[in-house]
């Protein structure tokens, strides 16, 4: 495969940039071989879901909090996953590079030029096109490996496996899989698992997925920012959560319709978010006091009937509460008819 470099202005900036970020990790006179090495050997896939947009890095490690040091992403931009014996400056720089135009190969080669020890990184990039791009340094710990998927707008690669066919096994499930983003690269890891996974076992798992288009509002444009730090089957706690992120995205879609005075949409958002998160009452609780502050009163009692019966000592107080923080109306006839719902 041709290498792509960049112009040498660039590539020196990149460079810089680089040595910087290694400074401040106070290891700029130290042998990169060495103390400032992360060893966090793993499983991963970056990822753009092409009619959507969205874009993302899932992952799995035998480390803790391999959430807080492989993946980053951004609206409008990209997804970087770095792993192996790791550099995290990859994750930031880039971002950096795709923001300032530079395609997902064309930042990590960028990146990989200014790295001596690029020899034990493993990185993939995506951007906001589709491009991507992958490495796996000589020296990264068998099985080792990655597959690129330039049509399918993915890239899986992983290290320190237990078999040379995992990066395969998750090619396959990401391309065969059904469902939204967040469920094709669950497919993957899962795959990866089935295969073997990483020889030393399982210890954390995360996922992080993002608009397609940025909003201006960073903190609206991570759709899934899921992290299991430690946990004995941090795949199945992983499906766990992405199911009750689902909920309450629903929920917030909920409560945008309820805004726009859209009560049939807002109901239908509020139901999906109760059928996907059965077991928290707290979800129903909420649609019913946003039901009741719009003039949909018919339709919170019998919500707020099953919330006080199922926590009879949690909601109710709750009530007079909401009056006082302006949550409800200071309308005694309210929350009168409201708190008759409780059991007696």
């Amino acid at each position: 495969m041709m290498l792509v470099v960049l112009s040498g202005v660039f590539q020196l900036q990149a460079l810089l940039v680089f040595e910087e970020a290694a400074a401040m990790r106070c290891d700029a006179a130290v042998d990169r071989r060495g103390a400032d090495l992360r060893p966090v050997h793993t499983y991963s896939i970056v990822a753009r879901d092409p009619a959507s947009g969205r874009m993302g890095v899932a992952v799995q490690s035998h480390w803790f909090s391999v959430g807080s040091v492989v993946p980053w992403a951004a609206a409008g931009v990209g997804a970087v996953a770095t792993q192996s014996l790791v550099d995290p400056a990859y994750g930031p720089l880039g971002l950096d590079m795709m923001k300032l135009g530079k395609s997902a190969p064309e930042a990590l080669n960028g990146l990989l030029a200014a790295d001596p020890r690029s020899d034990i990184r493993q990185v993939a990039m995506i951007d906001a096109k589709g491009l991507v791009a992958a490495h796996t340094g000589s020296h990264c710990i068998a099985e080792a490996g990655h597959v690129v998927d330039e049509a399918g707008q993915f890239s899986v690669q992983a290290n320190l496996m237990e078999k040379s066919t995992v990066c395969g096994a998750m090619a396959d499930a990401y391309r065969s899989a059904k469902g939204d983003l967040a469920e094709r690269m669950m497919a993957a890891l899962e795959a990866a698992e089935k295969e073997g996974g990483d020889i030393r076992g399982r210890q954390s798992a995360a996922i992080l997925i993002v608009k397609g288009e940025p909003s201006g509002r960073a903190w609206e444009d991570k759709l899934f920012d899921l992290r299991v730090e430690d946990h004995a089957a941090p795949l199945v706690e992983l499906r766990r959560l992405i199911s009750l992120q689902r909920a309450y995205n629903h929920m917030n879609a909920g409560d945008l319709a309820v805004e726009q005075k859209d009560f049939a949409a807002a109901n239908r958002e509020y139901t999906a978010a109760a059928r996907l998160a059965p077991d928290i009452a707290e979800l129903s609780f909420w649609q019913a006091v946003t039901l009741a502050t719009h003039g949909k009163l018919d339709d919170a009692l019998p919500i707020f009937k099953d919330v006080f019966a199922r926590e009879p000592n949690r909601w109710p107080p709750l009530i007079p509460r909401l009056v006082q923080a302006g949550l409800l109306a200071d309308d005694p006839k309210l929350i009168e008819q409201i708190l008759r719902q409780a059991p007696k």
